[in-house]
């Protein structure tokens, strides 16, 4: 596709190895398979990452996106997932048997259909990994002297510029950026869970339990929204959580915490990751919004549809439903997971 022809972008959420919710989302955007991949004559295709685990479809849908990637039809950030996927099977440095991402059975159950389906350790199973480490964490794109931005949960600058050099020019994985990134605690670490993620914010003593029933004592923070300086203001708790004690959680204190400057400009940001509601398909902000409705729990599966505007609105919101006969509950990974 000529770069002049584009005449917008479709950013499309959470995929999580639901193939025919994605091909029915592409046709009802006017999408149509031709020569081996899905193409539109007009607009290309964004995927905001976590194509894998959880779906009955795993590796049809990173063949899906992999070739419409190839074919120029499309183009893809890597999310928590995929990153997932290949620290699970590289190596720890100096630690024989280990690996850049644990090999517990809460983070098994998590990765489980991929590696199943794949069939961990065997040549596509290298060949999907060797793929997720060429997507780029974050990218940008122009239309008509606009600029939109994606990445899988947050744009912040200060992580970014942490990740930078441990990245590729092209800003994809390295071995290098896997196995530093992976150091709890370390700045990388920190920096790719804000990136990946999205950033916490500590709830002063609160907890609540989270879908897997562990006591969370930091929440998702509201990023995009410069005006959320007090904690109840910025903190994401899920509107159904009950604290330890099974009981509501209470009222978060009204008390300043840090600003956060997550971005240095005005330009409009689209991301996955959230597990918004199924049935509120709204903008964050004018800035920023969240493609992510919970395709991976009966929710539909989502794009945004740029066509160069500064300012995104809801009614470019498109959702495509579909039944779940396969679909399982497994939660995503809490904040400090």
């Amino acid at each position: 596709m000529n770069q002049q022809t584009i005449k917008g972008y479709d950013v499309i959420g959470d995929v999580h190895g639901h193939v025919h919710a994605l091909e029915g989302l592409l046709r009802q955007m006017g999408y149509s398979h031709e020569h081996g991949h899905w193409r539109h004559p007009e607009r290309k295709a964004i995927f905001v990452g976590d194509l894998v685990d959880r779906g009955t479809h795993q590796i049809a849908t990173v063949q899906l996106a992999r070739a419409m990637v190839e074919a120029g039809t499309a183009l893809m950030v890597i999310g928590n997932h995929e990153y997932n996927a290949v620290a699970w099977a590289t190596p720890r440095p100096g630690c024989p048997g280990e690996f850049c991402r644990t090999h517990s059975d809460n983070k098994f159950k998590q990765h489980r259909a991929f590696l199943e389906q794949v069939v961990e350790g065997s040549a596509l199973h290298q060949e999907f990994l060797d793929w997720f480490c060429t997507l780029p964490l974050w990218l940008e794109v122009e239309l008509g002297g606009q600029k939109l931005r994606v990445v899988h949960a947050c744009w912040d600058d200060p992580s970014m510029d942490i990740l930078r050099p441990l990245l590729k020019p092209d800003l994809s994985l390295t071995r290098e950026a896997v196995e530093i990134t992976s150091i709890r605690d370390s700045a990388a670490y920190n920096a790719l869970e804000v990136v990946l993620k999205g950033p916490e914010i500590w709830l002063q003593g609160i907890a609540y339990l989270d879908h897997s029933g562990k006591a969370r004592h930091d929440a998702r923070r509201r990023w995009w929204d410069a005006e959320a300086l007090t904690l109840d203001a910025a903190a994401l708790i899920p509107r159904d959580a009950v604290g330890p004690d099974g009981q509501p959680v209470p009222p978060l204190p009204h008390v300043e915490v840090e600003p956060m400057a997550s971005r240095s400009n005005d330009i409009p940001v689209v991301v996955g990751h959230y597990w918004e509601s199924p049935d509120e398909l709204s903008v964050y902000s004018p800035l920023v919004t969240c493609v992510d409705h919970s395709l991976a729990n009966k929710g539909p599966l989502v794009a945004y549809r740029w066509s160069g505007e500064s300012r995104l609105v809801d009614a470019n919101h498109v959702a495509y439903w579909v039944q779940h006969p396969d679909a399982e509950d497994v939660p995503d990974e809490g904040p400090d997971d």
